[in-house]
């Protein structure tokens, strides 16, 4: 009986990057799966290439070696069409209000507008911004305007949002707020979610599984799994959620020391 393929495989991804005068390997032998519907956080030091893998995700940077596959032959994949990203900015243009900047995929993407206006509004529903749809991002707090990011990442129902250190420039309160945010509109939507960050607790939060880059060229150095159930306020006080932040602290320690 054959198994169900993943829904992301990277197998021996490398990357280089080129200038006129010198050459880097910036990730070599990446390889790791994704199920649908998963979340999955990637840790490592600052420039091990957490967010290279990401772009050659979203098919923004080509690899050199490897192969990266999405979908499968009976859930084709589009990069174009089925990708969300979100970044440690919101990246909200200023000049329109929060429901506007929520659509600009869907307008670049020439979706019917009346059902994505009606998708927006749910979503900003859902992301407790409904009513502020006719704001502009100025009036909007930090975390705020990150929620209007996730929403406008959702609005054309991508199969893939990408997430590069998203809550990094909030506060430490909004923060965890917002984490918690994102795994109740993560079990609303069931969509499929790999989730850069510098930080363990959030790593340990978030997923089940968190993959462990070494230092540049950024390698695959291990895949911390984190049973920890269904993640609620009180999680943070659990013993084995301490656990499993110092298995991975453990594991990003390892990388340092290069064992």
């Amino acid at each position: 009986m054959n198994s169900v393929p993943s829904f992301i495989q990277l197998d021996s991804v490398r990357k280089v990057y080129r200038g006129r005068r010198e050459e880097f390997l910036a990730v070599s032998d990446v390889t790791f799966d994704v199920e649908a519907g998963e979340l999955v956080c990637m840790v490592g030091p600052s420039g091990c290439g957490k967010t290279t893998v990401l772009k050659i995700l979203a098919g923004l940077h080509s690899h050199e070696d490897g192969t990266v596959r999405i979908g499968s032959q009976s859930d084709s994949f589009d990069p174009a069409r089925d990708i969300g990203m979100v970044f440690q900015q919101p990246l909200l243009l200023k000049w329109r209000r929060v429901i506007e900047n929520v659509l600009l995929p869907a307008e670049i993407l020439g979706l019917n507008m009346g059902e994505a206006k009606e998708r927006a509004r749910h979503l900003l529903d859902m992301v407790g911004l409904s009513g502020f749809a006719q704001s502009y991002p100025y009036e909007l707090s930090g975390g705020m305007q990150q929620r209007a990011a996730i929403a406008r990442a959702l609005v054309h129902d991508p199969k893939l949002i990408l997430m590069d250190e998203p809550f990094g420039a909030l506060d430490e309160m909004t923060r965890e707020h917002m984490q918690g945010e994102l795994l109740r509109i993560w079990r609303e939507t069931g969509t499929t979610v790999v989730f850069v960050t510098h930080s363990i607790p959030e790593a340990a939060f978030l997923s089940n599984r968190v993959v462990v880059l070494s230092p540049r060229p950024g390698r695959i150095h291990s895949i911390v799994g984190v049973d920890l159930g269904e993640r609620t306020e009180d999680t943070r006080e659990d013993p084995d959620f301490f656990q499993a932040t110092t298995e991975i602290r453990e594991a990003l320690r390892a990388v340092e020391d290069g064992s």
